[in-house]
């Protein structure tokens, strides 16, 4: 590729999700109550499953995981971005923004793997209940979530280091709110060939399989629901995995999106619009979703507040 206008980039620009100057107050306060609501909310899922003793099972143990996953997520790009409205300034640093890339793709990659734990969770409650309590030992569950953070760290620690071996052009604009690895990679001047393909692989390998898992383990929770002889008894077993259900889809439904926007348009901007969708929205709503479809998470936030 063409090396001409090549200088040690220092910083990028970040565009944010809107320039005009009187939209800026009202995304102010839009992301920061949204980020409050999604810290308050997930930190009450946390705390709640931590002082009470009854939530001390696999499930939960996993659930309190992702909230924790939720809060750190949200808070590598929202207060940046609130930060820079405030300030009227768009400027991340060179080191700033490879900092927020890793840490967004390693929580990304984290919340991947633990809907997929918490689907083989659901799955061995569901189908082997006599065994549950054997396979899904706290020296297990353990393993299984560090398993989560190694795959992850892995991952984006990767992803990162290639991004360093680049080189940038004087075009140092970015038409997003946060450092995300695409808009990043196609500023570079340097050949990206093998950025593209560790992207391609790492979302084949990392991405679709454990999508692939999370079915797998609820065809067979159907089929196993669908043997049970009375009403009672399969809607018992339908609620135990309604509330992970409904994050799984909000959490691949909105990543889906994101990506099939961005393939069929070539407006930045929009594809920027709608990963608000997976960045903030999808970590806001997923308190409430536990919160409301679950009647242990209820019980124990009451205890909480009493």
């Amino acid at each position: 590729m063409e090396q001409r206008n090549q200088t040690p980039v220092s910083e990028f620009i970040l565009l944010g999700l809107s320039e005009e100057g009187e939209v800026q107050p009202l995304l102010l306060w839009l992301f920061l109550s949204m980020y409050l609501v999604t810290f308050t909310g997930n930190l009450l899922i946390v705390l709640a499953i931590v002082m009470d003793s009854r939530l001390h099972t696999p499930m939960y143990f996993f659930l309190a995981n992702l909230s924790f996953s939720d809060i750190c997520f949200t808070s590598t790009t929202v207060p940046k971005m609130l930060l820079n409205i405030q300030a009227q300034s768009k400027v991340i640093t060179y080191a700033g923004c490879i900092t927020q890339m890793y840490f967004l793709m390693l929580l990304v990659g984290l919340d991947n793997f633990l809907l997929t734990v918490m689907a083989y969770d659901r799955f061995v409650a569901i189908c082997h209940p006599l065994h549950y309590t054997v396979i899904m030992n706290p020296k297990f569950c353990c393993i299984l979530l560090l398993v989560c953070w190694v795959l992850s760290v892995l991952d984006s620690l990767l992803q990162d280091l290639m991004v360093l071996q680049l080189s940038f052009c004087t075009q140092i604009e970015i038409p997003h709110f946060f450092c995300e690895l695409n808009q990043v990679i196609q500023l570079a001047c340097s050949d990206t060939f093998f950025n593209n393909l560790a992207i391609y692989l790492a979302s084949g390998l990392l991405g679709v399989l454990p999508l692939i898992g999370i079915l797998f383990s609820y065809s067979r929770i159907v089929t196993s629901i669908l043997k049970i002889s009375s009403s009672g008894g399969k809607c018992k077993a339908f609620s135990t995995c309604g509330s992970h259900l409904s994050v799984v889809s909000l959490f691949y439904g909105t990543s889906f999106g994101v990506y099939l926007s961005s393939a069929a348009s070539q407006n930045s901007r929009a594809t920027a619009i709608a990963s608000v969708m997976y960045t903030v929205v999808t970590p806001m709503l997923n308190p409430f979703i536990y919160g409301l479809r679950n009647r242990d998470i209820k019980l124990a936030l009451r205890k909480l507040f009493s």
